[in-house]
């Protein structure tokens, strides 16, 4: 075997011997929480604490700039996070928007345990164990209550009292995987501008326990983080980080602005379709012309 070899397999075997663990390895125990870290207002989440470094906070000025941009063109310019958004939710109020910032709340079945767990937290951090409720004491305008509760198979969120409270407090609307009650009352001019999009409506009152208060969530097929912008209407709801808020802004911008103009080449019946959407290369090039004449005149 040849010296280069030799070494070669030779490195390879410890690599391979360095890499092996015992069956029954021994851990580092869990660091025990300092006293008082559980009364947190913000439950803890290590992905958060993680991406910290690289979440931006998004003023309401920052949010306006989504106004008036069509949501197929703010899906469009997400990039790699297009994947993220969901569709089949019934609204209160048909043809509003939501247009926000993601404060998220995720709930659970009850369980006698986990109902004491849950008081004693309520004590010690001295907030309402019912989410909804916190929600209408500590929301900030722009929020958008998000919350996981389980789908269509999930339980009752709240009311429209508890919806008042919430409103009241600044926040856009509630976005809900599960359901909710006093859908009539949700509908009426009391609540315009603030929408309420759930899986399904039901008299009945809340049963879930609410347990985590600003922490990842799923809806649907989508992951929701905390200060997550959101986009939301009778179509599909969409969520991205605040840190990509100008990419998206600048990207439905241009798309919208290029399809107004595709519609208006389609109304002068001058070209085919064909040739219009998407614009042949040499009308482009004419589009491009005239877009620099405008931006530079």
């Amino acid at each position: 075997m040849k010296k280069s070899a030799f070494l070669f397999v030779l490195v390879s075997a410890l690599a391979a011997l360095g890499a092996q663990q015992p069956w029954d390895q021994e851990f580092k125990p869990d660091v025990e929480a300092p006293d008082g870290f559980r009364a947190n207002r913000t439950s803890y989440s290590a992905i958060m604490d993680v991406l910290d470094e690289t979440r931006q906070d998004v003023t309401l000025e920052q949010l306006a700039q989504l106004e008036g941009l069509q949501l197929e063109n703010i899906w469009a310019a997400m990039g790699e996070y297009g994947d993220n958004y969901v569709i089949g939710f019934q609204t209160t109020r048909p043809g509003e928007r939501i247009i926000g910032r993601a404060l998220t709340i995720r709930s659970l079945p009850s369980r006698p345990d986990l109902n004491r767990a849950l008081e004693t937290l309520g004590e010690e951090g001295d907030w309402d164990t019912r989410f909804y409720v916190r929600a209408g004491e500590e929301a900030k305008p722009g929020d958008v209550v998000v919350v996981d509760l389980g789908g269509p198979e999930g339980h009752i969120f709240f009311g429209d009292i508890t919806a008042l409270g919430i409103q009241m407090r600044g926040a856009r609307g509630v976005i809900i995987d599960g359901g909710t009650r006093d859908l009539e009352e949700l509908s009426e001019d009391t609540f315009e501008g603030f929408p309420v999009f759930a899986r399904f409506f039901d008299p009945v009152g809340p049963r879930w326990l609410d347990t985590e208060y600003n922490v990842p969530i799923r809806v649907g097929g989508a992951t929701v983080l905390p200060g997550d912008v959101v986009v939301a209407e009778d179509e599909a709801m969409l969520f991205f980080p605040a840190e990509i808020l100008e990419q998206v802004v600048q990207g439905a911008r241009a798309r919208q602005e290029l399809e107004d103009y595709e519609r208006n080449m389609l109304k002068e019946k001058k070209f085919r379709i064909r040739d219009v959407y998407p614009l042949h290369p040499d009308l482009r090039k004419e589009y491009e012309a005239k877009k620099k004449t405008t931006e530079n005149p």
